[in-house]
């Protein structure tokens, strides 16, 4: 097999390697086909009276459903002197409940054709299952025991403290987790989103007493949604989620609020953080985007696409293609509850670490400069319209799209509202939105290595250059 496996690799390799040799595509090829029509899902939005929210999808067939839970308060609601104590508070929330241990749960979320999946971001914790249509009882009923009456037990915290403090040693010998790391910093200062994952000291600080009381604070109907999809009667799920859910009780004290808002505009300086024998420099830049429910979101999303966010965008032609600098750059808009950031990212040898930035820059500026034209504003659109009818023909990613907008502060209509959008967008559109968002000089730049390789090949830029605090 792994024989087959390196013959097919050379094979592509060499198909690719001779495509590129070839002579451009000829001029008179048929134009696009026609963009098929988006029919958005059909949401059904209840409200029960503990202020727990309910959006169901009815997707009669496959017989699965699909459920997504979202509570508010991530990593941006940790104690300061406790970074990071949501990721453990969701690593432990499906070990154990008043009534079930960590192995009952996992057997009875089997036998329903499915797994509890857990985790924690700057913004919320997510709870996602997929289940057989028959088997979503037995679902609801684990998930309602799992919101309510998690118990975290010494020795399951004890168990996960150790598994994230070696995943958490794992990821910070990466050198994408040490830029993002150090981006999060310079962007956020000391405010809340400036943390998006534990330190291995104050992971060993964390206790079960600290989860539990953390937990008891958070989670509470008020603060969340339950999203279904999948086959189903309405009425019925309906019906069952309050049977289940509908006793969950907010406590009396009020939610706990954050401002985890930017305090001002990225800083224009290379951020470098030394590691030592790289034989490459990651580079980050990264400024301040529109947020999901801003207007000028959509617009953003094409501009994006254009500049590098698809394999066919300007970064990667200009990088990759042309030059040969990196295997794999790319952009994206990534959006929080308070704030977004468009981030470029490129691994590049040491020997082109300074040409790849000139390169980056180069492409921000010509974004900001200079207008797509019709071909790239028509593959940038088709490319995420594209991307949204195949990835919403999953249940589970109905589902996690709908809780996104739900945490974002949007209603279920900004689904098919994207599309719409997506596909009214203009060049002049793009062209302001570039001229906002784009210039290099919005952004900040973060570089992984090799100390010397950096400060050698970014002296010529005259930029600050700092060390992460």
């Amino acid at each position: 097999m792994k024989n087959a496996l390196a013959v097919m690799f050379v094979m592509l390799f060499a198909a690719a390697a001779h495509a590129q040799k070839e002579a451009p595509l000829p001029k008179d090829l048929p134009p696009y086909g026609t963009q098929p029509s988006f029919q958005p899902p059909e949401v059904k939005v209840e409200k029960f009276e503990n202020g727990l929210t309910l959006w169901l999808v009815a997707q009669p067939g496959l017989p699965t459903v699909s459920f997504r839970i979202v509570v508010l308060g991530g990593l941006a609601l940790d104690p300061t002197d406790r970074p990071g104590l949501s990721e453990l508070l969701a690593r432990a929330l499906n070990q154990g409940t008043k009534t079930r241990n960590a192995k009952q749960i996992a057997e009875e979320i089997q036998s329903a054709g499915g797994d509890l999946s857990v985790r924690a971001d700057r913004d919320a914790i997510f709870v996602s299952t997929s289940v057989l249509s028959s088997k979503t009882e037995l679902a609801a009923g684990l998930l309602a025991d799992v919101l309510e009456n998690a118990s975290f037990p010494d020795s399951e915290v004890a168990l996960a403290k150790r598994n994230l403090s070696d995943s958490l040693r794992q990821r910070e010998a990466q050198p994408g987790f040490q830029a993002n790391r150090a981006l999060a910093r310079v962007l956020f200062g000391s405010g809340p989103y400036s943390v998006i994952a534990p330190t291995q000291d104050s992971l060993g600080k964390m206790t079960a007493q600290e989860l539990r009381q953390e937990f008891g604070r958070r989670f509470r109907p008020d603060q969340a949604i339950l999203v279904a999809v999948g086959d189903f009667d309405p009425a019925k799920m309906s019906t069952l989620v309050k049977e289940k859910l509908g006793g969950w009780k907010a406590p009396a004290a009020p939610t706990a609020g954050v401002n985890a808002k930017p305090s001002g505009p990225a800083p224009h300086q290379v951020t470098f953080v030394a590691r030592p024998n790289s034989v490459q420099t990651t580079l980050v830049l990264a400024g301040f985007g529109p947020l999901r429910s801003d207007p000028d979101y959509e617009g953003a999303e094409v501009a994006d696409a254009i500049y590098g966010g698809t394999f066919t965008s300007r970064l990667v032609t200009n990088i990759r293609e042309d030059k040969g600098y990196t295997y794999s750059p790319g952009s994206n808009l990534a959006t929080l509850r308070q704030a977004a950031t468009l981030r470029t990212q490129a691994d590049v040898r040491n020997a082109v670490t300074g040409a790849s930035l000139n390169e980056i820059i180069y492409e921000l500026n010509r974004m900001a400069t200079t207008s797509p034209t019709e071909e790239e504003l028509t593959r940038a659109k088709r490319s995420l319209l594209g991307i949204e009818a195949i990835l919403l023909q999953s249940r589970g990613a109905v589902a996690g799209e709908l809780a996104d907008l739900w945490l974002n502060g949007l209603g279920p209509d900004a689904i098919g509202r994207y599309n719409r959008k997506i596909n009214a967008t203009t060049a002049e559109d793009v062209d302001a939105i570039a001229r906002k968002y784009f210039p290099a000089s919005h952004m900040t730049i973060v570089a992984v290595g090799e100390e010397k390789v950096i400060r050698d090949a970014l002296a010529p830029f005259a930029l600050p250059m700092e060390t992460p605090k």
